[in-house]
């Protein structure tokens, strides 16, 4: 009748873990949003966006992207490859 409660929570670290995975699954998303920006700009009417402004967005745009791509991957990476090894193993 009684059953094994299970923690109503997930352990922080996996918890954030997850979170990085997800922003790491919604990153090119986000870039191809970005890089298609430019397209809704007008061309022709006068203060319409100059081609060098687009490439310098488009630029910073990849930079940015570029950038966040490695603060993920880096809260994604292994910190101890010793006990990561252990959890294979175990499962």
């Amino acid at each position: 009748m009684s059953r094994k409660k299970m923690p109503v929570f997930v352990d922080r670290r996996a918890y954030r873990r997850r979170r990085m995975a997800d922003a790491a699954r919604l990153l090119p998303i986000l870039g191809a949003g970005l890089i298609c920006i430019p397209l809704l700009w007008k061309g022709q009417a006068e203060g319409a966006a100059s081609t060098g402004f687009v490439m310098i967005y488009l630029f910073a745009v990849w930079i940015i992207l570029a950038v966040l791509a490695a603060v993920i991957s880096g809260y994604l990476a292994p910190s101890d490859p010793e006990e990561d090894a252990s959890k294979d193993e175990a499962q």
